[in-house]
């Protein structure tokens, strides 16, 4: 796989202290032909998968290879459409197969995912898996989760304090393979305009649960990317690890023109 020497990839995945096995899944990609690469820019794609007896594991590698094969197929030209037909794509064919197999009936997952492309972020996102910009040592979350600790804190029932340890915390109100008639997810009109220094990070609950966003933006500050996934995985273990941590975080060493 080709990584252009502009950006700084990292990214880990950890079963975590007490699941059997991973049920997230992580996805990057960038064209290899350089016309193709200016024309799609880069993907990065984050999951996390629930139900069934292997439902989970299943749901969410359905999910990030369908985003990543409407980004490598699509000729929309606006990245925000090629991210809602990929998690389109991703909602009915998780849809399929599980009525295709009693073992995975139930099965969903949660999906978060950017496309970079000439110095703009765009995104979406499903469930609560999170997008964190992380810019001169603050990280802002972009994403909103769609949980029904948020929509309470969102309703003034709830202080964000009080949501971070409600016993409910964990429960989504979307996902994908969910059944639905309608697009799930979010996915905003307006792109965000990278600077160099930049780091966008995707990430699994697994991770966000145990470790503060401001613990993002200081493993990131003084070490390599690589390094900063390896310590923020093993933050969240020392925290307990009781569900599967994955984290990707892609650093912008040169803003495309």
């Amino acid at each position: 796989m080709r990584i252009r020497d502009d950006v700084e990839l990292a990214n880990a995945s950890d079963v975590g202290c007490s699941r059997l096995q991973n049920e997230d899944y992580f996805v990057y990609m960038e064209p290899e032909d350089d016309a193709m690469f200016a024309q799609r820019g880069r993907l990065i794609v984050v999951s996390d998968g629930m139900g069934g007896r292997c439902g989970g594991e299943v749901a969410s590698r359905i999910a990030a290879e369908a985003v990543r094969d409407a980004f490598a197929d699509s000729s929309e030209a606006n990245p925000r459409m090629v991210l809602i037909d990929g998690f389109q794509r991703a909602h009915w064919s998780i849809l399929q197969r599980a009525a295709a197999d009693p073992d995975l009936q139930g099965m969903g997952t949660t999906c978060c995912a950017t496309i970079i492309r000439d110095g703009q972020l765009y995104y979406g996102h499903v469930g609560d898996s999170r997008i964190y910009l992380l810019r001169d040592g603050v990280a802002e979350q972009l994403t909103e989760d769609h949980s029904l600790v948020a929509d309470m804190v969102r309703q003034g029932l709830l202080t964000p304090e009080q949501a971070e340890h409600h016993e409910r915390r964990n429960v989504i109100t979307q996902a994908l393979g969910v059944e639905s008639d309608s697009l799930v997810g979010d996915f905003p009109v307006q792109p965000r305009e990278l600077k160099q220094g930049d780091i966008i990070l995707l990430c699994t609950d697994g991770l966000h649960g145990l470790v503060e966003s401001r613990e993002f933006a200081l493993a990131a500050a003084n070490q390599s990317l690589t390094e900063a996934c390896k310590e923020l995985v093993a933050l969240a273990k020392v925290r307990g690890g009781p569900d599967n941590i994955t984290v990707q975080m892609l650093g912008i060493r040169q803003v495309e023109q």
